[in-house]
């Protein structure tokens, strides 16, 4: 082999170790594609958490949307939600509680936890559907406060310009949400209720959640 070839040949192999160390670098810190997203430190601190996980190749998806099993899954995570005290008389099936579940895909469990934590799903889930903004928001908000002891507050009704696009039995937790400082409304004051969520959206909820918590909620974490 002569000297060009053997230059080459090292500088290949240095290229693809570099690849390699970068590769597991990123994921061991962190996601491959988070460069852009404004919030990159909180799903990064949830990540440390184990709140969050990513999709594969040291990738987050930041602008994938949540289905309705991914996000309710990442509700109990983020609170913690589980079985630890609770009895069954017979072995518990996703199915007892929503019809349209499926007892062998991955989500069974966390459906099985988030209806016995009162996360109040409706029966007839669509376990593929894209949550909404609204959606995600509502049953995050409706859970933090149901598994919480948070202190009473006024809320300052606050004006949101696509209001007439919000369902109204979820007006009261996105008004709670702004309150909380969970959502914020963008610069032409809309809350875009009825767009499909995204992954860094709803971990950006999540952390924000967390963060209220943290800081307003009053002993331990209802049972």
């Amino acid at each position: 082999m002569g000297f060009k070839s053997k230059l080459i040949c090292v500088s290949v192999t240095a290229a693809m170790l570099l690849s390699m160390t970068v590769s597991s670098i990123a994921a061991v810190s962190g996601f491959n594609d988070l460069k852009e997203v404004e919030a990159k430190e909180k799903i990064l601190a949830l990540k440390d958490k184990g709140i969050v996980t990513g999709t594969g190749k040291g990738n987050f998806s930041p602008n994938t949307q949540v289905t309705a099993v991914q996000g309710v899954q990442l509700i109990v995570n983020a609170f913690n939600l589980n079985l630890n005290f609770v009895k069954f008389a017979k072995e518990p099936k996703a199915t007892d509680y929503f019809i349209k579940a499926d007892n062998n895909a991955w989500y069974a469990k966390g459906l099985i936890i988030a209806a016995v934590n009162s996360m109040q799903l409706p029966g007839d889930l669509e376990p593929t559907k894209k949550w909404t903004r609204e959606e995600f928001t509502h049953w995050l908000i409706q859970t933090m406060e149901n598994h919480y002891y948070l202190p009473t507050v006024k809320i300052a009704y606050r004006e949101i310009a696509d209001n007439k696009d919000i369902t109204p039995e979820f007006e009261g937790q996105i008004q709670r949400a702004i309150l909380y400082k969970v959502v914020s409304l963008d610069s032409k004051g809309q809350f875009k209720p009825k767009a499909e969520i995204t992954r860094a959206e709803a971990a950006e909820e999540i952390f924000n959640a967390l963060e209220y918590i943290d800081s307003h909620a009053v002993n331990k974490p209802q049972q």
